[in-house]
């Protein structure tokens, strides 16, 4: 599905109600848990304050509410960069969210890939002890009842860049992934697990999106160019939430 909307406020209140929604879908199903890898950025940071106020704080139950992140830099999680650092300043404080609910990157280790390999030790644990994994044609994978992404102006998602390492993965569902552009190594689940996901969520705002959006949704299958292409849950929803200034150049509105 993909959503338009005029300004980013919509886009936050119509993200947040869904949010609200398929956090209690999962709450009330069998599963008895909700369970989401958070996003980076401005425009998730407006949906967590959104989350945060009197008018939603109550609509979940909380504690049975488990919080993930699709990708991470390898900073200290007191740092500005940080997306622990925002969801917790943003989410968890306001809303009180238990320590035993949140599970980050443990970015303190100097050695990303021992980050990335304790964090899908974790998942598979957490999501095995709760029998929450699929078992479907042979898999036994994690499935998280939302992933959030963001889209960048180069078509990243998470942190899997262009022409990099990570977006090859298909064995691991977290892993360090070396950005040349950036000099930078970064850390982010792969596309396996987050096609794997029940639900994911794109909020995407601005006009420097534009031109990629334009290419990501109607343009030719390039994924390595693209990646967020590469974003095809198998059995789960899709919902593409933008803003008109990063829809101006879609044909199908």
């Amino acid at each position: 599905m993909i959503k338009i909307f005029p300004e980013i406020e919509e886009l936050n209140n119509f993200a947040a109600e869904l949010f609200v929604e398929i956090a209690n879908d999962a709450i009330n199903s069998e599963r008895d848990s909700f369970t989401v890898a958070l996003a980076g950025g401005s425009t998730p940071k407006g949906l967590y304050q959104l989350l945060a106020t009197d008018k939603y704080e109550n609509k979940i139950d909380w504690s049975k509410a488990f919080f993930f992140f699709g990708d991470e830099r390898h900073v200290p999680p007191d740092n500005a960069e940080s997306n622990f650092r925002m969801a917790d300043e943003n989410l968890f404080e306001p809303l009180k969210i238990s320590k035993k609910n949140i599970f980050r990157w443990i970015t303190e280790e100097k050695y990303a890939e021992i980050v990335a390999d304790d964090y899908e030790s974790w998942i598979w644990k957490f999501f095995t002890d709760k029998g929450l994994h699929t078992e479907e044609d042979g898999d036994n994978e994690p499935s998280f009842d939302l992933i959030l992404l963001g889209m960048g102006a180069d078509g990243h998602t998470a942190s899997l860049f262009p022409f990099t390492e990570a977006l090859h993965e298909t064995d691991k569902i977290a892993t360090e992934n070396y950005v040349e552009k950036l000099d930078t190594t970064r850390l982010t689940l792969t596309f396996p697990v987050i096609n794997n996901a029940r639900n994911v969520m794109f909020l995407v705002a601005g006009e420097e999106k534009a031109e990629t959006l334009k290419q990501v949704l109607e343009g030719e299958f390039q994924p390595d160019k693209f990646p967020s292409q590469n974003v095809k849950p198998k059995n789960g929803n899709l919902f593409w939430l933008v803003d008109e200034k990063a829809a101006s150049f879609l044909k199908k509105k």
